[in-house]
């Protein structure tokens, strides 16, 4: 019998079917590192991590960091955010964010999604203080292995203050092998400290200028050690220690100052803009910065569970609703008041009490928080022992943005042209067909508006209620009158250096005095310049 060598692939249907075989060997593969990598063992770590009292916890905690397994970081780091919660069916998932009453979850021990399931199926897994210690030093333990250099800086400055003789052991170990400087440098800092403890002198120079408070108590006892090396390296160290400190509190200082001071600005620009076109004392305006405060607690009660977009629609909100109130406020009392200061003051002071009272018959006398999104909470730090709040950076920012926005329209626009025409002489702006009480109308829209969005930005550093507007309105007139009548630069000036010193004398003699302190010298300033610090020229001046 005469054999003939069969060609490969020699027809279609083989082709297929050895296409399929290649298909299920790779699924094979596949299949085999899932399982190794969701095996057995790694499930019930997962488990552990999850149930028991927090001596098991410690011990699960110990194996998870131990075990190498590819999702331990994660799961330690879930599980310190509160972000690792149990199922109704005992299953461990990872939620993506804590708020709100739906969370999106995945599963714990592969990642895979779960969509979206109800808070209240969910519970938190509880640890304590000890446990969060434990966590923080287990994931940075994991991070010194990571390949990104960054991650391993970070994860060393996170250990300093927490290495005990096992963590010691392990950082000289990976300092062996570290080549980056920057990581190495971190390293030695979080030696330094157990070494210092050691009675090792040379670890006062890794320590040299730490703000931390257990570097501060190491260098005191060192100081007063019977080792006089040591304690003159000490005492050196905590002079160095000292002036820093120093030197962050005038800088801690200089920032509240100027966020408080971009408050004041918010506050007090849109009254420099009424103000300064149609001389009238609105002395509601405070409540006009109420109402855009209240507007951004209204729509989180809207929106439960999305703050951040709150807020943003705040904005726009906040500004047509106090635009309005000023806009009924302009055509119903004020443009039959003209001329006649003393009627207006009284008028506006009656508005603002009847504000305050609508508010809380509608809405309540208590004062009420507004939530502060989560991409506004925290604070960046800067360097050593400064760091700086998000919600007050963002405040400062914000401020600068409705600043620039109101020069451009004060600038650039036909508004702010027939604006600055009828600030210098009402009678010619008319004579050449501008329309003053049109003019009134736009403007203290604008500058109610702009009280509103004071309001919304307040609303992120203080709490909402009835009477907070009382807090700014005199503030506001002393920096309208300190910094030039209807002039924005002069309102930012004002704003910002009554902000910085209000925020310098109040450690010194408190709050109170500090403002009589500063209200003594507007009062004795404007008898020297009566116009204030960037005075209007020319016929602004004369008219």
């Amino acid at each position: 019998m005469k054999l003939f060598p069969l060609p490969l692939f020699a027809s279609s249907g083989a082709r297929l079917f050895a296409l399929l075989g290649l298909c299920a060997c790779l699924m094979v593969v596949i299949l085999g590192q899932q399982a190794h990598a969701q095996s057995p063992d790694d499930a019930a770590l997962l488990e552990s991590l999850g149930t028991g009292s927090f001596n098991d916890k410690s011990e699960a905690i110990n194996s998870v960091a131990a075990s190498g397994t590819p999702r331990a970081g994660e799961w330690l780091e879930a599980m310190l955010d509160g972000r690792l919660q149990l199922a109704g069916d005992g299953t461990l998932v990872i939620v993506a964010s804590t708020s709100g009453r739906s969370l999106e979850a995945r599963a714990a021990l592969d990642g895979a999604p779960m969509g979206t399931i109800e808070r209240r199926e969910l519970r938190r897994i509880p640890i304590n203080n000890a446990l969060r210690v434990q966590l923080r030093g287990a994931i940075a333990t994991l991070d010194l292995s990571a390949e990104d250099p960054a991650v391993r800086r970070a994860a060393a400055a996170g250990l300093f203050g927490r290495v005990d003789d096992d963590l010691a052991s392990l950082i000289e170990a990976r300092l062996e092998g570290e080549e980056d400087e920057s990581v190495r440098a971190a390293l030695e800092r979080a030696l330094a400290l157990p070494r210092l403890e050691h009675g090792d002198v040379t670890a006062i120079e890794a320590l040299r200028g730490s703000q931390d408070n257990a570097v501060r108590l190491a260098l005191t006892r060192a100081a007063q050690s019977g080792d006089a090396q040591m304690a003159a390296a000490a005492q050196q160290a905590l002079g160095e220690i000292e002036r820093r400190a120093e030197i962050n509190r005038w800088l801690q200082q200089l920032f509240f100052g100027l966020s408080m001071g971009s408050v004041l600005v918010l506050a007090a620009i849109g009254l420099a803009i009424t103000f300064g076109v149609m001389g009238v004392i609105n002395m509601a305006h405070g409540e006009l910065i109420m109402l855009g405060a209240y507007t951004t607690w209204m729509l989180q009660q809207w929106l439960p569970g999305q703050p951040g977009l709150a807020v943003l629609l705040a904005i726009p909100a906040g500004f047509l609703v106090s635009a309005l109130v000023g806009i009924v406020l302009e055509r119903g009392v004020i443009r039959y008041l003209k001329g006649r200061p003393l009627e207006t003051l009284l008028a506006t002071f009656g508005v603002s009490l009847i504000l305050q009272q609508l508010v809380r018959t509608m809405i309540s006398p208590q004062n009420r928080s507004v939530v502060t999104p989560e991409w506004m909470s925290g604070s960046v730090m800067v360097i050593d022992g400064l760091s700086l709040t998000l919600n007050r950076l963002y405040v400062m920012l914000f401020a600068a943005l409705v600043f620039l926005a109101l020069l451009a329209v004060m600038r650039a626009t036909r508004l702010g042209l027939e604006v600055r025409a009828v600030t210098q002489n009402r009678a010619m702006a008319r004579a050449m067909g501008i329309r003053a009480s049109r003019v009134d109308l736009l403007t203290f829209a604008l500058g109610s508006g702009v009280a509103g969005l004071a309001g919304v930005a307040l609303s992120q550093l203080t709490n909402v209620g009835p009477s907070m507007g009382q807090n700014y309105i005199i503030d506001s007139f002393m920096v309208v009158v300190f910094g030039g009548v209807g002039n924005l630069w002069g309102t930012l000036v004002a704003g910002l250096s009554l902000g910085i010193v209000n925020q310098w004398l109040e450690p010194w003699v408190g709050a109170v005095l500090a403002k009589i302190a500063v209200l003594v010298f507007i009062i004795l300033f404007i008898q020297k310049r009566p116009r204030g610090l960037f005075p209007q020229k020319g016929r602004a001046a004369e008219g």
